[in-house]
């Protein structure tokens, strides 16, 4: 349709107008364009790439068809920018000519990649402001759609626009972004849309019935009536959908064209790229001369020229929809004759797959190769969707379930887990084979880890394990440290077969013990022995786990996370601060490196829990914001257990108690009993900050008694502290013998000064509270420290010593105050009131004035990183992370980076 037919699209063309002027002025944006088939959708974005002056537009369109290459969408979109790729950071081009295949290279984590999209468009628009346009995204292959979400969601101040249009009632990746809806055209304009394709007069009862059915829907105005002879619109009384429908429509028309007409149009439907030369090479394939596209040019609905276009994306389900089936399978047999098998192999293994009907190895194998292919740049469901078609046309059984096997395993990388389980209900119907049920069994509790179903997890992979024993050694001890993992997650007292998880677990054969050995070694022994027999075992496989290199490539796989997840649980088992923080600074490196944000995630907020030990509450407002803006770029759950203990170490009763609530919830309704466990210690801090004990004392008890491994240690002070003030003697004594039996095999600062804590509490013992400060004072546990200086304030203060406790209190309410961890300040402030000094209520200083991000990226700045260093790790344009230093340099009242580091230090 052209401009001036877009009739009744004011509203759409000022949103549309508002987006391009912001552009120009070096802002980003992007928008969704939803409706139903037909709408106007595609008419708008025609519209609007015909009116830009001064842009860089790319467009891309999605084919059903297509869905199934992975990068084909991205690489239509980045096509024009590509000679900008040695601009960008090396490891981002690496990622993206190897997700293109122009260069072989590890696989990309699709987050790189969708990085090096963002500075490739962002390079581009330098020079000028970038349009992208996205037509049919719904059906997009799913890595272009994922990375193409996660670009919209990270665009800032890079002077480009991304606008996407999508089919209502389909599924697709761009949930979040701003949306437009395309409403059908008012009864006016619907009326004078009608009158100018009718080709006479007609009963005004049957023109308002059509414009009343059609709900203003413009292709349906349009093309209804050309399908129709006016008798057949009087008459017509059908319910079809109104998409379906207008399909009719165009099959109606499809069927008046001549047979070869109609098998060109077909080939052209099957052919996503629209490359005349591959569509005319097939043509000559199939015996079809000139007239037949002669034909198809008069009835409009085709139009050949650089690209193969159809009138409408319905055009060309209905061509394929109509043939039958051996027309289908001739077309693509023609196609994967003529595509180069050097040049595009993938594609005509493709079209191959799609030219047979019954078992062929060849094509089979052809397929598999192309799944390698895939998955070596990334493509997981590509490569997943090409197994699973392989192991349609493998004749041999052991053969078939080898490939389901591997279908199922790169459709659970895709992120695919309900269609991986599926394919593994195939792999049994082979002939026996222990290593593949074995393996099959594995990869079900895998997918049931990813699905938060951390009990089911762990009884299905000990279950893998325990066959696993007899074949192949190595991958039963890699499995049975999976098992605990998802057990310890579990937690509990009844998570589902640790004890005899651990007591399976066989030694290595080898005298080289790889980190991972070590850990289910000391594990094991933990759950069966006990903590005292445990701990040497426990601190050497720790100080392995501290050592190891890890291999980059394997950063997401489930032995990095199951070890890296057990050391950092380990180092807090063992009191070891300093470890816990090197190990989550290491996972947070390797993430960003690897692109993995969902293992990023988890880095942040581990370290965002470890920060709040430290009494960093700013810093730890700044990974919890992090985590929450990557989840958001990529549409995956937020992890908010850094939130959680933050907002409950503030002391925000209302803010923290729904998180805390919410938390538990889900971790009951999942089975994730280590989650509930951490948000019920986290309700123990709140509630003690709040004076709160009874409740305090509860919620700790309920993780004590569960010996919540590394949890135990944070509960220990919380329920010792609680229950002395609500006299509970007893409680407290249980949690000091506890930690005797911790303290005496591992005698840490940590675990010491926590340890006369306790004892000062239950034994009103002086010199227990000085030996408490005194070794936590030399950790870089502040939080700790500060709160000691409160509870020995608070026991001199009732011993009628006043002045020696207001010294105490003195220091832990600056302390606490200092750190922000306000309701324990005001614990103090009241105890020092009561000893007869006047202390104002007083907040912590903070650089208030700046965002999280602006924060963020200032202190790295303030460390001396680049703009493109600190875009890379935060995963932004280094435009956009300039645009950030000029807000926070204007806040500031600064003009250089030089000035930061003061600045910031005034800003608190």
């Amino acid at each position: 349709m052209a401009d001036s037919e877009l009739r009744g699209r004011d509203r759409e063309r000022a949103v549309l107008e508002q987006l391009v002027e912001a552009a120009r002025s070096g802002h980003s944006d992007a928008l969704v364009l939803h409706g139903e088939p037909g709408i106007g959708k595609s008419a708008l974005l025609d519209m609007l790439a015909g009116r830009l002056q001064g842009f860089h537009v790319t467009r891309a369109v999605g084919v059903e068809s297509e869905m199934e290459l992975a990068y084909a969408g991205l690489h239509q979109l980045c096509q024009p920018f590509l000679d900008h790729l040695n601009r960008i950071p090396p490891p981002q081009q690496a990622a993206l000519g190897t997700a293109f295949g122009l260069v072989s290279g590890t696989t990309p984590d699709r987050f790189l990649t969708g990085l090096a999209v963002l500075n490739l468009l962002s390079d581009a628009a330098a020079k000028q402001p970038v349009v992208c346009i996205v037509d049919d995204a719904q059906w997009l292959d799913r890595m272009s759609a994922r990375i193409l979400a996660f670009v919209a969601r990270r665009l800032g101040a890079e002077s480009v626009v991304m606008i996407f249009a999508v089919r209502d009632g389909v599924e697709h990746e761009l949930t979040g972004l701003t949306e437009l809806e395309i409403r059908g055209l008012d009864d006016a304009d619907a009326r004078a849309l009608l009158d100018s394709v009718l080709p006479g007069p007609i009963d005004p009862r049957v023109r308002d019935r059509i414009v009343a059915e059609t709900r203003g829907n413009p292709l349906a105005l349009l093309e209804l009536p050309l399908a129709r002879s006016a008798a057949e619109l009087a008459d017509d009384r059908s319910t079809e959908a109104l998409a379906s429908r207008i399909e009719d429509s165009f099959v109606r028309r499809l069927e008046a064209l001549p047979v070869d007409t109609r098998l060109l149009m077909l080939t052209a439907a099957a052919e996503p790229l629209g490359n005349p030369t591959l569509l005319w090479r097939a043509a000559e394939q199939l015996g079809l001369g000139a007239d037949p596209a002669a034909a198809a040019v008069e009835s409009g609905l085709i139009t050949f020229g650089r690209h193969i276009q159809f009138r409408h994306p319905l055009v060309r389900s209905a061509a394929y929809r109509m043939a039958s089936p051996q027309d289908r399978q001739a077309v693509h047999q023609a196609l994967a004759d003529v595509t180069d098998p050097e040049l595009d192999p993938d594609r005509r293994a493709w079209h191959r797959a799609q030219a047979t009907m019954r078992p062929d190895e060849d094509v089979a194998a052809d397929l598999e190769r192309s799944a390698e292919r895939a998955q070596a740049r990334g493509g997981f469901f590509a490569a997943g969707a090409f197994l699973e078609r392989s192991a349609e046309l493998t004749l041999d059984p052991a053969r078939r379930s080898q490939r389901l096997l591997a279908a199922a395993t790169a459709k659970r990388s895709a992120g695919a887990l309900d269609a991986a389980l599926d394919l593994l209900g195939g792999v049994a119907e082979g002939p026996p084979d222990p290593l593949l049920t074995a393996a099959a069994e594995r990869l079900r509790g895998e997918i049931a880890f990813d699905q938060g179903q951390a009990r089911l997890a762990a009884r299905t992979l000990l279950s893998a394990a325990r066959q696993l024993d007899p074949i192949d050694a190595r991958q039963a001890r890699i499995t049975y440290l999976e098992a605990m993992s998802a057990a310890m997650w579990a937690s509990g007292p009844d998570a589902p077969g640790i004890l005899a998880l651990a007591a399976a677990a066989a030694p290595p054969p080898a005298e080289s013990k790889p980190p991972a050995d070590l850990l289910l070694q000391a594990l094991a022994l933990r759950f069966t022995a006990g903590y005292a027999a445990a701990a040497p075992k426990l601190t050497a496989a720790l100080a392995s786990a501290r050592t190891a290199e890890l291999d980059t490539n394997d950063v997401g796989s489930w032995l990095w996370l199951a070890g890296n997840r057990a050391s950092g649980i380990i180092a807090i088992e063992v009191w070891d601060l300093e470890t816990a923080l090197q190990l989550a600074d290491r996972q947070d490196r390797m993430a960003r490196q690897t692109g993995a944000l969902l293992q990023l995630q988890f880095a942040l907020n581990f370290r965002a829990n470890l920060q709040c030990l430290a009494g960093n509450l700013p810093v730890v407002a700044g990974f919890v914001d992090e985590a929450r803006q990557i989840a958001a770029a990529t549409s995956t759950p937020q992890i908010e257990y850094g939130g959680v203990l933050l907002e409950a170490f503030r002391g925000n009763e209302v803010s923290a108690g729904r998180l805390i609530e919410a938390t538990i919830r889900t971790a009951t309704a999942r089975s994730q009993g280590r989650m509930a466990a951490f948000a019920t210690y986290a309700k123990a801090v709140l509630h003690n900050g709040l004076g709160r004990y009874e409740t305090a004392r509860d919620a700790a008890a309920r993780v004590f008694e569960q010996d919540v491994i590394g949890y135990g240690v944070l509960a220990a002070s919380e329920l010792a502290e609680a229950a002395s003030r609500t006299g509970d003697t007893k409680l407290v004594e249980s949690v000091l013998t506890w930690l005797g039996v911790r303290t005496t095999a591992v005698p840490t600062d940590w675990s010491i000064g926590i340890e006369a804590r306790v004892r000062a509490l239950l034994e009103s013992d002086e010199s227990a509270y000085e030996q408490s400060i005194e070794c936590l004072s030399r950790t870089g546990l502040r939080v700790e420290t500060a709160r000691s200086h409160l509870l020995y304030g608070e026991w001199l203060r009732r011993e009628g010593r006043r002045v020696d406790g207001r010294e105490q209190l003195r220091i832990a309410h600056d302390q606490l105050t200092e750190m922000g961890l306000e309701a324990f300040a005001e614990r103090a402030r009241h105890e020092l009131l009561a000893t007869g000094e006047t202390v104002r209520k007083r907040r912590p200083e903070t650089s208030n004035d700046l965002t999280a991000q602006e924060a963020q990226i200032a202190g790295l700045a303030r460390e001396g990183h680049t703009n493109p260093e600190i875009a890379a790790q935060l995963y932004i344009s280094p435009r956009t992370v300039e645009w950030h230093l000029r807000k926070t340099f204007s806040k500031l009242g600064i003009t250089s980076r030089r000035q930061l580091g003061a600045a910031l230090d005034r800003a608190g």
